[in-house]
């Protein structure tokens, strides 16, 4: 059983990322900006935060053996954001990634594909920008996970493939669900598997 803070615990993958951590024993401090969102689950403490304060945000998290961030890149910042975790010093943090980086072929990211969908650029570029930032780091130990194209709900099943920087898909496309995509990053909460690394999860 880890002591976890879960900044983004209200949103679409945080809300499952609280309840399969919460399911499995964990002590889960849940920050959002607007607290009374989050589920009141066993194990956890709702919080109000800001991602974007580096020093309420580091305040929050001192005491914790991990933290994990669940928020828009382009509504956040990778320096605000690590800079918290480290004035806060814990070592272990687990970012829900995005799928724009991924190479469908090699030197091709998603990205940058034709029928890749405008509306999601902005969201995707800022994701790529947050893992290169990482990956420049070697005094944290972080974790980068990239959900599939299509990340949407769906059901926990616990049936999907892990691979590293390529893009999963099958004959149906490429996907998974908000709730499979929690198993996928508690495991490695719990089993570090990928240390200062991104991976992915797909169908």
């Amino acid at each position: 059983m880890s002591n976890v803070a879960l900044i983004g615990a209200s949103g679409n993958a945080g809300s499952r990322i609280l309840k399969e951590l919460s399911d499995r024993g964990h002590r889960i401090t849940a920050i959002a900006r607007n607290p009374q969102r989050i589920a009141l689950l066993p194990g956890v403490t709702p919080v109000a935060g800001d991602a974007n304060d580096r020093a309420q945000l580091a305040g929050l998290l001192k005491g914790h053996d991990a933290v994990i961030s669940s928020v828009h890149f382009t509504a956040s910042d990778a320096a605000t954001l690590v800079g918290a975790v480290r004035d806060a010093g814990v070592s272990r943090y687990l970012v829900v990634g995005g799928a724009g980086s991924l190479e469908v072929a090699p030197g091709e990211n998603l990205i940058d594909q034709p029928d890749f969908p405008e509306a999601y650029k902005a969201e995707a570029g800022a994701g790529g920008v947050f893992l290169d930032y990482l990956r420049a780091i070697n005094d944290l130990d972080w974790t980068f996970l990239s959900p599939s194209a299509v990340f949407e709900p769906g059901e926990r099943t616990g049936r999907f493939r892990l691979g590293r920087d390529a893009l999963i898909s099958n004959e149906t496309g490429s996907r998974i669900s908000f709730e499979d995509f929690a198993i996928a990053l508690v495991d490695e909460l719990e089993q570090p598997a990928h240390r200062r690394q991104r991976f992915t999860v797909g169908y």
